[in-house]
């Protein structure tokens, strides 16, 4: 029997399996150790947009709170430019006025513009009227079930319901009207996002309070003859709606927002 030393047969041992592995016929590689690499390179690509899209934050975090506190500040900010703005309109009136003291021309086109103040709606008024709120349905408890074939979203006020309101009291002969104690102008346009409600760039929650001045007895007969009015009545009772109208002294503020217009037709 030969030995040999243990260098010498790991050698051997190392040719021999090299020997055997070239003899051996090639194989197709299988489809899995084509796929692993692709697999790997689009996660790689997933991770890193989403790294980017974070942006450092967690994207499962809850950002209410920050919208919550970013639509404050929007709000602060519009609130402090509105008040610069009537400052500013004050300055200007009273330098008008000054004026208007040494030219007659200018004189003449004041007492035009303060002859149509009132029309307008920039002074107060008060006087006999009715008050008219609509508000949500009361929230529901988590547990309970909505009955068949009614969803969250009838349980709102919506722009219509409160466009048709004002509608029905401008046809009732209103001489002057407010939504959320702001005068409302021939301009304004009741918008509503959500159900919060959008008017000379404020947003208010509900409920929705309307005011009008003029003859009750007339403005609660519009009321009842208004088929939008009617078809939110008629819903209080099936969806828990909140509908109040109310006979009584009425007082409207002077409108104190801006007076610029971006647009007008001449009525023909």
């Amino acid at each position: 029997m030969e030995y040999t030393s243990g260098a010498a047969s790991w050698q051997k041992a190392l040719r021999r399996a090299v020997a055997a592995l070239v003899r051996r016929p090639r194989q197709r590689r299988p489809g899995w150790s084509i796929g692993v690499p692709l697999i790997a390179a689009a996660a790689g690509l997933l991770f890193t947009t989403t790294a980017t899209t974070a942006g450092g934050t967690t994207l499962r975090e809850d950002r209410r709170p920050q919208l919550n506190q970013l639509i404050e500040d929007r709000r602060d900010a519009v609130a402090a430019s509105e008040q610069r703005a009537a400052a500013l309109r004050e300055e200007v009136e009273g330098r008008t006025a000054t004026l208007a003291e040494s030219d007659e021309p200018i004189r003449e086109q004041q007492d035009r513009a303060a002859a149509s103040r009132e029309a307008a709606g920039f002074t107060e008024l008060a006087g006999p009227g009715v008050v008219v709120e609509l508000n949500d349905a009361p929230p529901r408890r988590e547990d309970s079930q909505l009955p068949d074939g009614v969803t969250n979203d009838d349980l709102v006020v919506h722009q219509g319901d409160v466009q048709a309101v004002v509608n029905a009291l401008w046809a009732g002969g209103a001489e002057a009207m407010a939504i959320m104690n702001v005068r409302v102008l021939a301009t304004s346009a009741v918008r509503c996002v959500g159900n919060t409600l959008l008017l000379h760039g404020r947003v208010y929650s509900p409920p929705f309070r309307i005011e009008a001045i003029g003859d009750p007895v007339a403005l609660q007969r519009a009321l009842a003859e208004s088929e939008g009015v009617r078809l939110f009545r008629d819903l209080v009772d099936t969806y828990k709606l909140g509908y109040k109208e109310t006979v009584t002294t009425v007082e409207v503020p002077a409108f104190d927002g801006s007076t610029t217009l971006r647009s007008a037709t001449v009525p023909r």
